[in-house]
C-alpha cells in the first residue's frame, strides 16, 4: 500500500476547520449540560422536570449523545495535532491539556459538595485524592464527579495511539492502527475480558476510529479504504448504542427511539467529515475560538449548577433558573479557563518538557548542588594543552575512556636522555644469513 501525498492545505483552510470543530464541541459541552439539568434533573428540581419543561425534556433527552460527537471530534483533533511530534511531545501536550483544570474541577467539586446540599454523592477524601490521579476508573474507585467516566475512556485512546505517535506518525501506520483496533475491539465484545475492555473500550472506540480516518481523508484525500473505515465504525455505533439508549432512556424517564439516536450519531460523522473535507464554507468567527476553549472546563464544572438548582427552585420561576444556572456555568467555565488555564498550561508545559530533557541528559551528571570532598576547585590560568601530549610543559597525558570522555590526567616524567642506538642482533647458530634483512 503507497502513501498518497499530503493534500492537507494548512493556514486559513485549518484555521476554518478549527474554528468550526471548536463550535461543535461547543455544541456537544451544551447537549451534555441540558441532559444534567433538564432530563436527569429529578432530585435537583425536586420533582419529574417534564411537566416543567414538557417539550425541551424531550430533546435534553439525547443530549447524553454530545459525549459520543466529543469522542468523534477528539479522533479528528488528536490525530491532526500529533501528527509530526515526537512521544514526549505528545505526552506533554496532552498532559498539559488536561490537568491543570481537572485538578481545579477536583477540588472545588469536593468541597461544595461538603458545604451545599446536593442530589450529587459525597466522596470520601482518599476517593478525591485518587481522583487526582485521573485513574480512579482503572482501580473501580468512585468519581467525584459523575461525568469523570469519560476521561478514563480518552486516556485509553491516548495510550493506544501514543504507540503510534512512539514509530512515528505516517499513513499507513495510522490505517493499521485503525484496522487494528477495529478487528480486536470487534473481538474483544464476545471475549468480554475486564482487563481488555478496560483498555480496548470496544463500545466507543468506533468514534475515535471514524474521527482519525476523517482526519486522514482530510489530509491525504478520500479513498475507499479511509470511507469504508469510516462506514464501519458508523454502522458498529449505531448497532453498539441500543443498551445505551435503555439506560439514558430509564435515567430521563423518557422512551427513546433508536432511529433518532442512529440519525443523530450517522449527522455526527457527517458534520465532522463535512468541515475536514471542506464541504461547509470556512468559519472564522473569533468567538468559536473561545467557545471551544471552555468547552472543557464547562463539561467539568457544570454538575455545580445543580446544586444553584436545588438552593432556588422553590423561589425562582423555572425557565429563569434553568437560563441563570446555564449563563453562570459558562461563567464559572470561562474563569477556569482565564486564571487557571492560561497560565498554568504554558508553566506545566515548560515543567515537563524540562523533565524530558533531563531524561535525555548525561547519566553521569553530578547532582544538582554537590561538591567535590577535596574542596572548592582552584582556579588557574588556562594552560593550552596538545591534544597527545597534553598541557604544554607539564608532561601531562590525557586518558580518554571507552565512551570518549576525559576520565582525568597522568603526570610521566620528560625523556630527555638521547634513544639508546640500536645494532643488527647476532644471527643465531645454523641460521641462514641470507634470510636476515
Amino acid at each position: 500500500m503507497s502513501s498518497p501525498s499530503p493534500t492537507y492545505l494548512a493556514n486559513d483552510g485549518q484555521k476554518g476547520r478549527l474554528a468550526s470543530l471548536d463550535g461543535l464541541r461547543f455544541v456537544a459541552a451544551l447537549m451534555v449540560v441540558l441532559f444534567h439539568f433538564v432530563a436527569t434533573g429529578r432530585d435537583a428540581w425536586g420533582e419529574d422536570p417534564r411537566p416543567l419543561f414538557p417539550v425541551l425534556h424531550l430533546i435534553a433527552s439525547y443530549g447524553w449523545l454530545g459525549v459520543e460527537l466529543f469522542f468523534v471530534i477528539s479522533g479528528f483533533v488528536i490525530c491532526m495535532s500529533a501528527w509530526g511530534r515526537s512521544l514526549g511531545d505528545f505526552f506533554v501536550s496532552r498532559a498539559s491539556r488536561l490537568y491543570p483544570a481537572y485538578w481545579l474541577a477536583v477540588i472545588v467539586t469536593t468541597v461544595a459538595l461538603r458545604l451545599f446540599e446536593s442530589p450529587e454523592p459525597v466522596p470520601s477524601i482518599r476517593a478525591a485524592l485518587l481522583n487526582l490521579t485521573m485513574l480512579q476508573d482503572a482501580v473501580r474507585a468512585p468519581r467525584v464527579d459523575g461525568v469523570y467516566w469519560t476521561l478514563w475512556i480518552e486516556l485509553c485512546f491516548y495510550l493506544l495511539f501514543a504507540l503510534v505517535v512512539w514509530r512515528g506518525l505516517t499513513y499507513r501506520r495510522v490505517v493499521a492502527f485503525c484496522l487494528l483496533w477495529t478487528v480486536a475491539s470487534v473481538f474483544a465484545l464476545y471475549a468480554d475480558n475486564p482487563v481488555v475492555n478496560l483498555f480496548l473500550n470496544p463500545r466507543y472506540s468506533s468514534y475515535f476510529i471514524g474521527g482519525v480516518a476523517i482526519y486522514l481523508m482530510t489530509r491525504f484525500g478520500q479513498n475507499l479504504l479511509l470511507w469504508g473505515i469510516v462506514g464501519v465504525s458508523l454502522l458498529r455505533a449505531q448497532y453498539d448504542i441500543t443498551e445505551q439508549i435503555n439506560a439514558m432512556g430509564g435515567f430521563a424517564g423518557q422512551g427513546l427511539s433508536w432511529p433518532v439516536v442512529a440519525a443523530l450519531i450517522t449527522a455526527f460523522f457527517l458534520v465532522v467529515a463535512a468541515i475536514g473535507l471542506g464541504w461547509l464554507p470556512a468559519v472564522r468567527w473569533r468567538w468559536l475560538t473561545l467557545a471551544g476553549a471552555l468547552t472543557y472546563p464547562l463539561y467539568l464544572t457544570h454538575k455545580l449548577g445543580l446544586m444553584a438548582i436545588v438552593q432556588w427552585r422553590d423561589s425562582v420561576d423555572q425557565w429563569v433558573l434553568l437560563g441563570a444556572t446555564t449563563a453562570g456555568t459558562l461563567v464559572v467555565a470561562w474563569l477556569v479557563y482565564r486564571l487557571v488555564e492560561r497560565p498554568l498550561m504554558p508553566l506545566l508545559r515548560r515543567l515537563l518538557k524540562k523533565s524530558f530533557a533531563d531524561l535525555r541528559g548525561p547519566t553521569d551528571r553530578a547532582p544538582a548542588g554537590a561538591t567535590s570532598a577535596a574542596g572548592p576547585p582552584i582556579r588557574t590560568a588556562p594552560v593550552a594543552v596538545d591534544p597527545d601530549r597534553g598541557a604544554a610543559g607539564t608532561g601531562e597525558q590525557r586518558m580518554v575512556t571507552v565512551a570518549g570522555r576525559p576520565a582525568g590526567t597522568r603526570t610521566v616524567p620528560e625523556q630527555s636522555w638521547p634513544p639508546r642506538e640500536r645494532g643488527p642482533r647476532p644471527a643465531a647458530a645454523g641460521a641462514d644469513r641470507r634470510r636476515d634483512p
